[in-house]
């Protein structure tokens, strides 16, 4: 399996930061901090060992290390790191979980017969 590139990532939430909202941008996200809302965004998210999210996310990728209470969306590639905690539903086109990651919901498959992801994610439009 291909790695998530994360190299255009400019965006940061820091360890001491938390936001009370949703958070909408274009590009990447890394998360080292608490989220109290949901993230969309077009690229990549990655949530450290340090970072938590209660909300939905809508990305193109995400790699979670840490904790996400809610829905994931995501266009191409999930990495469950072993450290993570997924408590939520999990729409995706590749899967990898790594041994000790913890995951609580249910797993829909994005396939070229699919549906548009679009109808899956409940009014979070990928564009």
């Amino acid at each position: 399996m291909d790695k998530i590139e994360f190299k255009d990532v400019h965006s940061m939430i820091g360890a001491e930061m938390r936001i009370d909202g949703d958070v909408t941008l274009k590009g990447g996200l890394i998360v080292y901090g608490i989220i109290n809302g949901n993230i969309t965004t077009d690229g990549p998210v990655r949530i450290a060992t340090s970072g938590a999210v209660s909300g939905d996310i809508k990305a193109s990728d995400i790699h979670l290390n840490g904790k996400v209470t809610g829905d994931v969306f995501v266009a191409n590639r999930v990495v469950l790191g072993r450290q993570s905690t997924l408590a939520g539903d999990l729409v995706y086109r590749s899967l990898l979980i790594e041994e000790g990651a913890q995951f609580e919901g249910k797993c829909d498959l994005v396939t070229s017969d699919s549906p548009p992801m679009e109808t899956k994610t409940a009014g979070l439009p990928l564009d």
